[in-house]
């Protein structure tokens, strides 16, 4: 019956110093202390821009330390976020915005072959002559806030940097006062359906809904806080980011990802690496990795 954000400072509270957060690509790796000071500071940077409780906050990315960050930083105050596919093309992605009426949108810049900035601009070309924070788009009536992740803002966009560097002690007392008012019924997550017969659906779920979806399978699993999972699965979907991210820190546990995007080869590169205790994914990637040339030579 807790909120995310109470689960996740009780964890914090128990293990600050155990190992949070291993984001291999970016050569990130974090405490649950450290995590803990990062979401916070994202948490206040979207109250300084105007995100309130309730407000949908969309994320458009893969796998990255961002991605965790505003997991819970959305959390925090009770905003929520809005899981948006990678792989969406201009059209899917006003679909989603609209539909849902998200306004703020946390982009990726480009992933493979997909540039996202240029996508967000063929779809709303106004933005080249916008204000970050002050958007008037008609391809996208509800959308306020872009953040752009990295330090390099665009035309009309918040850099993810600049966000992180908002926070003041008003913030603070703000976020202070906003988690006293959250309980574990509030809706904290909006996931979409795959949409194969038709657009896909956005299924509202709450705190009590995917905290304990992600603490009754880290039960099945047996995790504790001493094992480490590594997590290949984009985070977007629920097997990455509630039975993934969300179950790691049920527990106390270590979330590892390996790689933006999955690669058989570094994905055991980095169970060997960081000794994992478990490993996600789907038929398809485990036989990928089973089929690799040299697989007898990683120490699993």
């Amino acid at each position: 019956d807790k909120t995310i954000c109470e689960s996740f400072d009780f964890i914090f509270d128990k293990h600050p110093d155990s190992l949070a957060v291993v984001v291999s690509h970016q050569n990130v790796r974090l405490t649950y202390k450290a995590f803990q000071n990062k979401v916070n500071q994202l948490a206040m940077g979207l109250l300084a821009i105007g995100v309130k409780p309730g407000d949908r906050v969309g994320i458009w990315s893969p796998n990255n330390i961002e991605w965790c960050l505003t997991q819970f930083a959305s959390a925090k105050i009770g905003a929520i976020m809005v899981c948006i596919n990678p792989a969406y093309r201009p059209s899917e992605l006003k679909y989603a915005l609209n539909s849902v009426e998200c306004s703020t949108l946390i982009t990726a810049s480009e992933f493979k072959a997909s540039n996202y900035i240029s996508m967000l601009n063929e779809l709303a070309p106004e933005l080249k002559d916008s204000q970050a924070g002050k958007l008037n788009l008609n391809a996208l009536p509800h959308l306020k806030n872009i953040i752009r992740i990295g330090a390099e803002p665009a035309a009309g966009m918040f850099s993810f940097s600049d966000i992180m560097q908002r926070a003041t002690d008003a913030h603070k007392l703000e976020l202070d006062a906003i988690a006293a008012t959250l309980h574990c019924d509030q809706d904290i997550n909006i996931q979409f359906t795959s949409g194969t017969t038709g657009n896909p659906k956005g299924a509202t779920l709450t705190h009590k809904n995917i905290l304990n979806n992600a603490l009754l399978v880290a039960q099945a699993m047996h995790f504790t806080e001493r094992d480490k999972l590594c997590i290949p699965v984009p985070l977007y979907h629920c097997f990455g980011m509630v039975l993934g991210s969300l179950l790691c820190v049920s527990k106390g546990a270590a979330a590892i990802y390996p790689s933006d995007s999955f690669d058989p080869k570094t994905t055991l590169e980095v169970v060997q690496q960081e000794k994992c205790t478990g490993l996600h994914g789907v038929p398809t990637m485990f036989i990928s990795e089973l089929e690799l040339n040299n697989f007898s030579d990683y120490d699993l």
